[in-house]
This record gives structure tokens, C-alpha cells and sequence, in this order.
């Protein structure tokens, strides 16, 4: 299992964090898992107001992402899902959202959460996706993850983690 050697993550305090989660709306079984995997970190990190934004498509998660980083958010937790297919649509598109979610991450330095399941069938996005009988809530770790992160960053731009 791909969750094997995650790191202990115990919830911690960001009432004073920005974060918003745009997410895509194919395979509305997964994401409806991951959104909700999603808001419950952001519950038990005390995360104040979410902002939820819902995109068409993982195509569409990375020019979202960008316009809520430049919005000044601390954190972008993005949500989707590519199931393969019989077509090299797969490999464009989870290649094109991957790059453009790292491209944003960098270029603004706002941590995102990458949410997005890149699987060969359903059976396994349903077995990430956090849902009842799931073996894993990627939608819960990606917004974690980025959580850390964005506390970390701002640990180390008010020079607490600094020498």
C-alpha cells in the first residue's frame, strides 16, 4: 500500500491559516471522498473559513490554484482525479496538472496539497479516496501535508527555524 511509512501527523493549530481547496468534480464518488477527507483536516487543524472552489476537471486545478495563491491564501489543497484510459489523454493530463501544481507551488511559495489520484482503474481511486472501506484518505493527507507546510514557511519567514 502507497500509505505505508506516512509519517505520524497529529493535528495542530491553524485558526490562523488561509487555505483554499479547489477541487475537481469528475468521479463524484472520489472526489466526494477527498473533499470530505479534506475538510476534516482542515476541522481538526482548526482551520477558520475554508474556501472551497469546484473546477470542471484536474486539467483546470492548476490555473485555479494560481489565481487563489496570488489571493494571498497560505495554503491551496487541490483535489482530483485521472483514471487511465485506453488513450494517452491519462499521460497529458496528470503530466499537465502535476507540472502546472508544482509551477504554482514555486512560483507564488504557497505550499499546495497534492490531492490528485493518477490511477489504472476505479477500484483503486476508490481505495484512496477516504470513503468507507477506503484503505487510504489522500484528500485528509494532502491537506495535512500542506498544512505542515505552510506553518513551516512561516516559521522560517519569521526566522524561527533560522541559525
Amino acid at each position: 500500500m502507497s500509505g505505508d511509512g506516512s509519517p505520524l501527523d497529529k493535528p495542530f493549530d491553524c485558526h490562523d491559516l488561509r487555505v483554499a481547496v479547489v477541487a475537481a468534480s469528475w468521479h463524484q464518488t472520489v472526489m466526494d471522498g477527498l473533499l470530505a477527507g479534506a475538510l476534516d483536516a482542515l476541522a481538526q487543524h482548526q482551520v477558520e473559513s475554508p474556501v472551497v472552489i469546484r473546477v470542471p476537471g484536474s486539467f483546470e486545478l492548476p490555473v485555479v490554484a494560481d489565481a487563489v495563491a496570488r489571493q494571498g491564501f497560505d495554503a491551496v489543497i487541490a483535489l482530483g482525479v485521472i483514471i487511465r484510459g485506453g488513450t494517452p489523454h491519462f499521460e497529458f493530463v496528470s503530466t499537465a496538472a502535476t507540472d502546472g501544481l508544482n509551477r504554482v507551488a514555486l512560483d507564488h511559495g504557497v505550499p499546495i496539497g497534492f490531492g490528485l489520484l493518477t490511477c489504472d482503474n476505479e477500484e483503486q481511486a476508490l481505495d484512496r479516496a477516504g470513503l468507507e472501506g477506503s484503505k487510504e484518505d489522500k484528500g485528509y493527507e494532502a491537506t495535512s501535508a500542506a498544512l505542515l507546510t505552510a506553518a513551516t514557511l512561516r516559521k522560517i519567514r519569521r526566522r524561527e527555524h533560522l541559525g
